[in-house]
């Protein structure tokens, strides 16, 4: 099989960059100066000339490697991450695509746009199993004003299934306004995307987003106690807008964050969700929808 011959540029560039001359020219850089010093009669203009050619080299040689190759930057503190093996397979992975957005991502902290949010969000699901995170658990809080955004993220919603296939628990919380809860229309998309959620083996809840603490009202998921996808701006059904961030460090606000709205015995979100699914689910059903009366139901909620 025949290969391709490297340009007359590539050849260049090789050779500024081998090893075997980056040794020469630290070699030569002290034997010239040590050499002037012993011989009495060596010309020091000859010296700074010589000087000057090494560092010229030198310099075309780093010039070069910054042209021909990414830099990807260095993590900064590795045991800083709240889960090193987690965290370092995600870099790992980002870094093998070389998609230049994500060299922040040394730091810890990491912002994706648009159409890359549900890719990430299918790798950081996936990297829950493969990294074997603990607790092989996923909470994850929506602000939802559309249910139908998302039934339309296939990857994502296929990363869930097999995560739960093999033992993983998901939680979803879905924090919806009062308003919303009393339309007929929205009532039946959100019943409907709980349905599709619990065919997952996604355990799902409900808390009305009016009675929350603004800092409680966040769109995140956490998984494992590994890292946490905050959506900053929520992105459409085609995803050509939005943004997120990634925090790989202090994971565990955004899990308390969490639980202190999913709560626990009755007045935990299953079972605000339980209760308004009795209250919606039949009148969506029988055609009888009477927003009054779903609205003295969202109030005891």
């Amino acid at each position: 099989m025949s290969t391709a011959q490297p340009s007359p540029l590539g050849r260049v560039t090789a050779v500024l960059n081998s090893p075997a001359l980056q040794a020469v020219l630290a070699i030569a850089g002290f034997a010239v100066p040590v050499v002037g010093w012993a011989m009495d009669r060596v010309n020091l203009k000859v010296l700074l000339v010589v000087q000057a050619v090494l560092i010229l080299i030198l310099a075309s040689g780093h010039y070069w490697t910054r042209r021909t190759y990414i830099q990807l930057r260095r993590v900064t503190n590795l045991k800083a991450m709240d889960d090193v093996q987690y965290y370092d397979r995600v870099r790992s992975q980002l870094e093998a695509e070389l998609i230049s957005d994500y060299g922040e991502i040394a730091d810890g902290h990491l912002r994706v746009y648009a159409s890359e949010v549900p890719r990430l969000s299918t790798l950081l699901v996936n990297t829950v199993t493969e990294a074997q995170a603990q607790p092989q658990r996923i909470l994850a809080a929506d602000l939802t004003t559309n249910p139908t955004l998302l039934t339309s993220r296939r990857e994502y919603i296929a990363a869930q299934r097999r995560f739960t296939e093999v033992g993983g628990r998901i939680d979803r919380l879905f924090i919806v306004f009062a308003a919303d809860l009393a339309k007929q229309e929205f009532a039946a998309s959100l019943l409907a995307l709980v349905g599709q959620h619990r065919d997952l083996g996604v355990t799902c809840g409900l808390a009305v987003r009016d009675r929350l603490r603004a800092d409680q009202a966040v769109d995140v998921v956490v998984f494992a106690s590994a890292a946490a996808l905050v959506e900053e701006e929520q992105g459409d059904a085609d995803y050509q807008r939005g943004r997120s961030s990634v925090y790989f460090k202090g994971v565990g606000r955004w899990a308390g964050r969490f639980e202190s709205v999913w709560g626990h015995g009755a007045d935990s979100a299953p079972r605000v969700l339980q209760a308004y699914e009795a209250a919606a689910r039949p009148m969506i059903d029988a055609g009888t929808w009477d927003e009054r009366r779903i609205g003295t139901t969202v109030s005891s909620l």
